[in-house]
């Protein structure tokens, strides 16, 4: 679709300090957003078509800030389990089976029930992501690929000089929708040599790097044990910062951690239902968000979570905070929106490109049915969305100005097949 235009739906930017407004029309041209105004002063150029947006609200589609896409393949597979126990005697073990159409299948499916749930851009790090980077390509998803990179895996420097290579052909071929970054599994599975190679090779190339960081206490305690500091003043120390990088997690920081984060301009992916569910601990969220860090959503992989909802997370995120701080005032739902939306992107570093429903940015937007009888009465629709929406009210979703999902349903991508595909797969995996 090269234009169209959206009408009669409420409106919701996340541009920072403007609420839902009604009377307004969207127009996006060529994958970008081109007007964003009263209906009454609409452009007057023809569009090839007008959606009705009534009952709906118009909003930026969600971005994943932090997810492993293929464990959708392991979703329930080893459940109810500590992080060390169930990385080392469940996971990587079965990872070492998958091969790369395993990946793709399984980033597959991750994408069609992602896009079902108005989720346009997500941020990943995985095994072959050559293969997952073509999935989000088939599927028409904004993605930010990035290869695992495991310091005790005997090819780790040829891993790294692989993804180097593959950000830099992509970055070439100027493929709109791929943001590469470079994926160093976190500072306990990569010695500070291969993590200050990666942030000389980020530097180099401009573009940023996703790590899992002090995502549990015994983490931190061994980080302090090993080199006297936590695992943030660490990377501090060895210069990682000194690129872009997305912090999965941190959800056991200092007030020196935050300081740090909040000056070297680290994003944070915030994963509340999968801290949960490892038991991992509450995050700092709220102080984090009063330090003024950018601070996004991910769902982490469905295989500790057990969904791609980043509704739910959101939802997640607003009521946690408000019991661990006995404060129903903290991380309110247009904080949470803002999480899921505009403050995902920048702590991507993609705040100028998606995120916002504003003029010049890429045409990534939801429309989200709050005509059901769960989501009425419209008493504020910041509210609405964050306490009773649910995934399936996702009616139409929209990547750089293509609809990926009408009513309801994948345009693109056979869902069935796909399913069909994984549980083959899967089944293969788990002998």
């Amino acid at each position: 679709m090269s234009s169209f235009r959206i009408e009669n739906a409420t409106i919701l930017t996340m541009s920072p300090g403007h609420g839902p407004v009604e009377g307004h029309i969207l127009e996006c041209r060529e994958g970008t957003i081109t007007a964003v105004c009263p209906a009454s002063a609409a452009p007057d150029a023809p569009v090839d078509e007008v959606i009705d947006g009534s009952g709906c609200v118009l909003m930026p589609g969600f971005v994943n800030a932090h997810t492993h896409l293929a464990m959708t393949l392991f979703r329930g597979y080893a459940d109810d389990m500590p992080l060390k126990p169930w990385l080392e005697e469940k996971i990587w073990p079965i990872e070492m089976k998958l091969t790369e159409e395993d990946v793709y299948w399984g980033a597959m499916l991750g994408i069609a029930e992602m896009l079902r749930a108005g989720v346009t851009c997500f941020n990943d790090m995985y095994h072959h992501f050559e293969a997952g980077t073509r999935a989000a390509i088939d599927g028409g998803i904004r993605a930010c690929p990035s290869g695992v990179l495991l310091g005790f895996l005997p090819n780790a420097d040829e891993l790294l000089d692989r993804a180097v290579a593959f950000a830099t052909v992509t970055r070439a071929d100027g493929a709109r929708r791929i943001h590469p970054m470079l994926g160093p599994h976190a500072p306990y599975t990569c010695p500070d040599r291969l993590l200050q190679r990666t942030a000389e090779a980020a530097v180099a190339q401009g573009i940023g790097i996703h790590i899992h960081l002090s995502e549990t206490a015994g983490e931190v305690q061994d980080s302090i044990d090993a080199h006297g500091v936590t695992p943030v003043r660490h990377m501090l120390d060895i210069g990682l910062f000194d690129a872009q990088v997305l912090a999965a997690h941190c959800v056991h920081l200092t007030d020196d951690d935050i300081g740090i984060i909040v000056d070297r301009g680290v994003g944070v992916a915030h994963c509340p239902g999968s801290n949960l569910k490892l038991a991992s601990g509450f995050a700092r969220v709220p102080d984090l968000l009063a330090a003024g860090a950018a601070v996004g959503l991910g769902t982490d992989g469905a295989a500790s979570n057990n969904n791609l909802d980043m509704l739910e997370e959101a939802r997640l995120a607003a009521l946690i905070h408000k019991a661990c701080a006995d404060d129903p005032t903290v991380v309110p739902a247009d904080a949470a929106l803002g999480m899921l939306t505009r403050d995902s992107a920048a702590a991507l570093g993609l705040g100028d490109i998606t995120g916002a429903l504003e003029v010049g940015k890429r045409g990534d937007m939801i429309l989200l049915d709050l005509s059901g009888a769960h989501t009425q009465p419209l008493f504020h629709v910041e509210s609405q969305v964050v306490y009773a929406a649910r995934a399936s009210d996702v009616k139409m979703t929209i990547v750089e100005g293509e609809v990926l999902v009408r009513d309801g349903r994948l345009t693109r991508l056979d869902e069935a097949a796909i399913i069909e595909e994984v549980k083959a797969r899967a089944a293969r995996l788990s002998t």
